[in-house]
Formats: structure tokens, C-alpha cells, sequence
């Protein structure tokens, strides 16, 4: 299948997944409450995170996100489906993953705006 965009999807190999650039992606509220959404409910499509934001909002944070190593995204259709590379982190970064999610769910991480 074709892509949607005019250049491929790029994800970092798991070994190339640097910890600096991981940590730069989760600081950021809407990430790490994108990143705690995915963990319930894997392959969510880019249209189902905060309905309050634009699609050019949404769509830089996500590249974010997947240009750091901590999700993959691949098209489905007309879709943009959105996974966690929990399995990767946790081969890189045993339990930082989880950190942050329990943060972002207990409500320590600043709210979404």
C-alpha cells in the first residue's frame, strides 16, 4: 500500500534509539498523555487524541514522538495508526517507559492545555 505522504514513515532501529532524544520527546504534556493513551488502547489513529488541538499540532508532536524511538505509526487506509514500542524502550531503557506512564496517570506530569 501506497503511503500518504509524499516521503516514508522513518523509525529508528532500537539500537539507534538515543535516551536524550527520548527523554526531549516525553517532557512535553500532550506527548507523555498521548504516550498514556496508547498504552490502553494501541493503534489509535492520530484523529482520536485531544480533539481540541489541529491536525498540524497533533501532527508535530507525533513525529516527535516517532522520530525518537517511542512510537511507530504506519498507514492503514486513509488512517494514521499510532503503537507504543514498549518491547524496544524497555530493550533500551528497562522501566522508563512504565515511569513515565504511571506519572502521566497519577497526574504528576503538567495537564494538557
Amino acid at each position: 500500500m501506497a503511503s500518504r505522504t509524499a516521503s516514508e514513515l522513518t523509525h529508528p532501529d532500537t539500537e539507534d534509539i538515543e535516551l536524550l532524544k527520548v527523554l526531549s520527546a516525553l517532557s512535553d504534556p500532550v506527548r507523555a498523555g498521548i504516550v498514556a493513551q496508547l498504552v490502553d488502547r494501541p493503534g489509535m489513529n492520530c484523529g482520536g487524541f485531544f480533539p481540541h488541538l489541529t491536525a498540524s499540532v497533533l501532527t508535530r508532536h507525533f513525529r516527535v514522538l516517532r522520530e525518537a524511538g517511542v512510537i511507530r505509526q504506519e498507514d492503514a487506509g486513509v488512517r494514521r495508526e499510532n503503537t507504543l514500542r514498549k518491547d524496544d524502550l524497555d530493550r533500551r531503557f528497562p522501566g522508563l517507559l512504565d515511569l513515565v506512564v504511571r506519572e502521566a496517570c497519577d497526574g504528576r506530569l503538567p495537564r494538557v492545555p
